[in-house]
């Protein structure tokens, strides 16, 4: 492991990464603690605003060209704006079942789909951690994230439950 392809990489890149990390540490002491407390609102205001970071400055980050600038994993950006604002409204009315599905939805697909995708060969994330040439590495992190959403899926009656 490296840190210096990322030390090496733009501005916009430094800051998507730093914002994905937060929202994935935010994601799973939200996913794992107590719903609805005073904690969970605000880490989940915070989670927000680094998902909304997360997003917002992928649209820097031109890499993979398929329209024009642009791949499919910024349409991924743009419906987790949508999902952001959402997670908001129907945690606002009150309206838990939907707000806990578009989280989830957004952890899998934001964090986990988009997440894996940075480590495909010639990614920065994978000259991180996998010195840039692995399709090991890929391969390693997809399993990974399969892995956690089988096992999430398993014990969702357990760790989504509106507790306070």
């Amino acid at each position: 492991m490296s840190l210096a392809p990322l030390l090496a990489a733009s501005p916009a890149v430094q800051i998507h990464v730093a914002a994905a990390v937060l929202s994935m540490i935010g994601a799973i002491v939200l996913l794992t603690g107590r719903k609805g407390t005073p904690r969970h609102k605000m880490i989940g205001k915070l989670w927000v605003g680094a998902m909304a970071i997360t997003a917002i400055s992928s649209f820097s980050i031109q890499e993979i060209r398929v329209i024009g600038k642009f791949s499919l994993i910024h349409l991924l950006s743009i419906l987790a704006l949508v999902g952001l604002v959402q997670i908001v409204y129907f945690a606002r009315k009150r309206r838990i079942r939907e707000h806990e599905k578009v989280v989830h939805s957004l952890v899998f697909g934001a964090l986990g789909i988009a997440g894996t995708l940075t480590f495909l060969p010639g990614r920065t994330m994978n000259a991180v951690f996998f010195d840039g040439d692995s399709v090991v590495g890929f391969v390693s992190v997809a399993l990974g994230v399969v892995f956690l959403w089988l096992l999430h899926r398993a014990g969702t009656h357990k760790i989504s439950r509106f507790t306070s």
